[in-house]
């Protein structure tokens, strides 16, 4: 494994510290923006405001790399994204903070393309399924050490603002300092919408709305955690435990899927997700060990459906598209994204705090009653021609980079492709 990791060690450290940076900043500004006093609605804007960017940035990326080349391009936006954090710390308005979140999550993007290309280009045939687990533990372990980050610091002060910088700065060492090729263009990912939901209905609708709910989650739960009276360092556990408990459940459940149709799980899974929030919502618990119990039901259920409904999607799609599927549904559920912070924190400011969860249940209740009505309209694919389940990194962290690193992407041919670029 070693000989396996070593020619991409570089490039691990660097997403570590792109991914501690951007978990520690994700919880950090809801925290402050509440200590600052920002409306409910304008901290529901920070979460579109990234999404937009993020889905910006991975539109255009490829147009900047080709343009200055993935050494600059990198370089340039892990330090516009540092700057990002350190002007949040300096501007504490809320339209200032939209538009600063939007500028990170168009840098961030850019970023995670340049790392994870050049990731696929470093991985041969051989190793690209440990390169990839490993790079699925660093993206978990790199988000849950940022927002754990955030308990050791005051979010009144402007000391996890600068932290959060000194990490942007930490990702671009190991990649200036490597030795390794540039890789290919960045792949660029048209979405054909008709063509998408012709393939696989459950998966379109379902990504979407799992955009919804993760996206009003990941941006609104730390300011729900206030409201009910929560601490900073259990907040933060609340959501770091949130995000490894999906992790943890995506293999098991990922298995069961290659067993039967994969629709079925979905089902269960959105409505135990479901049930979970409206507990939450009935029960409204404010104890520490209860509010992490159910969000970590909450994750361990949610988080694994985008990966189910990306492995639909592609039993139904030819080996060839497997790129164009990933990357066209990764853009839909980044759409999404943008969608639930808006809608919960509307909820949230007209019902109560608990009403982020009033959100996230509609929508899991849709989408299992949507996938369990498409059961009656179209045969399972035959588990002899099934595609295994192969888990998948956070969602908030993926490109359509992601799905050229993916082992299943072995056969697909890179779009673009031009010759690599030395790295002097």
């Amino acid at each position: 494994m070693a000989r396996q990791i070593f020619p991409v060690l570089a490039l691990l450290l660097s997403t570590a510290f792109l991914l501690a940076a951007n978990g520690m900043l994700g919880l950090l500004l809801p925290l402050r923006g509440t200590a600052e006093g920002f409306t409910t609605t304008e901290l529901g804007l920070l979460g579109t405001g990234w999404a937009t960017g993020f889905i910006l940035g991975c539109l255009f990326a490829p147009v900047v790399v080709r343009r200055v080349g993935h050494i600059r391009a990198f370089a340039s936006a892990a330090a516009c994204a540092a700057i990002m954090i350190l002007m949040a710390g300096i501007f504490v308005v809320p339209i200032a903070w939209i538009l600063i979140r939007l500028g990170s999550g168009f840098f961030t993007a850019g970023a995670f393309m340049i790392i994870e290309s050049w990731l696929n280009e470093r991985a041969s045939n051989e190793s690209r399924g440990t390169v990839f687990a490993i790079y699925m533990m660093v993206t978990y372990f790199g988000i849950t050490a940022g927002q754990l980050g955030v308990a050791a610091g005051d979010p009144r002060t402007a000391t996890l603002f600068m932290v959060g910088a000194i990490l942007f700065a930490c990702a671009i060492l190991p990649t200036a300092l490597s030795t390794a090729a540039s890789p290919r263009p960045l792949t660029r990912v048209s979405i054909d919408l008709r063509k998408l939901f012709a393939n696989s209905p459950v998966a379109f609708v379902t990504v979407i709305v799992v955009g919804i709910v993760n996206g009003a989650f990941g941006t609104l739960a730390a300011v729900w955690g206030v409201k009910i009276g929560l601490t900073t360092p259990v907040i933060a556990l609340m959501t770091s435990i949130t995000v490894v408990s999906g992790a943890i459940t995506q293999v098991p459940i990922g298995r069961v899927s290659d067993k039967t149709d994969r629709r079925y799980v979905i089902v269960a899974l959105a409505l135990a997700a479901g049930l979970s929030g409206l507990a939450i919502v009935l029960f409204r618990p404010a104890d520490p060990v209860t509010v992490i119990t159910l969000t970590a039901l909450y994750g361990a259920a949610t988080y694994p459906i985008y990966g189910l409904a990306v492995a639909h999607a592609n039993d139904y799609a030819d080996a060839s598209d497997f790129v164009a599927v990933s990357g066209g549904l990764l853009l839909l559920y980044g759409a999404g994204t943008m969608i639930g912070p808006l809608a919960a924190s509307a909820a949230m400011a007209g019902i109560g705090p608990e009403a982020l969860f009033l959100v996230t249940a509609t929508s899991h209740a849709l989408v299992a009653i949507y996938a369990f009505y498409r059961t009656f309209k179209r045969p399972p694919i035959p588990e002899s021609v099934r595609e295994s389940f192969t888990n998948v990194p956070a969602a908030r962290a993926m490109t359509p980079e992601t799905a050229m690193l993916d082992p299943r992407a072995e056969e697909t041919t890179v779009l673009d492709a031009e010759p690599t670029e030395a790295v002097k």
